[in-house]
């Protein structure tokens, strides 16, 4: 399991990397391990405003289907378009190629809030 510095993370498992004013967002490599298998992603709320915490999509496995919680507030500007015809991206590189959503910040001091790296896996113990 892989937990990269260069990232925050949330308690509900995920993570955000900031380029700039924006930031990519998706779920961990330990929560795509607990649901399995991806075989839907699914994120309608392009263009509008989420705050930190509510939800923002959901993702299906096999067995579940978890909801997706924004890590801080921002507008939604993109979902990941692979995604559409391949879930399993999620599974195969949660933190490249399957990241989930780009969004604009609106609010710097959440990132205060999220966890880096080593402070995520302690919880997971």
């Amino acid at each position: 399991m892989t937990f990269p510095e260069d990232i925050l993370y949330t308690s509900e498992h995920e993570w955000i990397r900031r380029e700039g004013d924006v930031a990519f967002v998706g779920i961990t490599d330990y929560a795509q391990s607990e649901l399995g298998e991806i075989v839907f992603v699914d994120i309608d709320t392009v263009g509008e405003v989420v705050a930190q915490s509510e939800r923002f999509g959901s993702v299906e496995a096999v067995k579940t289907v978890s909801d997706l919680n924004m890590p801080v507030s921002g507008e939604i500007l993109e979902v990941n378009p692979a995604l559409d015809g391949q879930p399993e991206l999620v599974n195969s590189d949660p933190y490249g190629e399957g990241w989930m959503v780009k969004i604009s910040i609106h609010d710097e001091s959440e990132f205060d809030k999220l966890m880096h790296a080593a402070d995520y896996q302690a919880i997971l113990k």
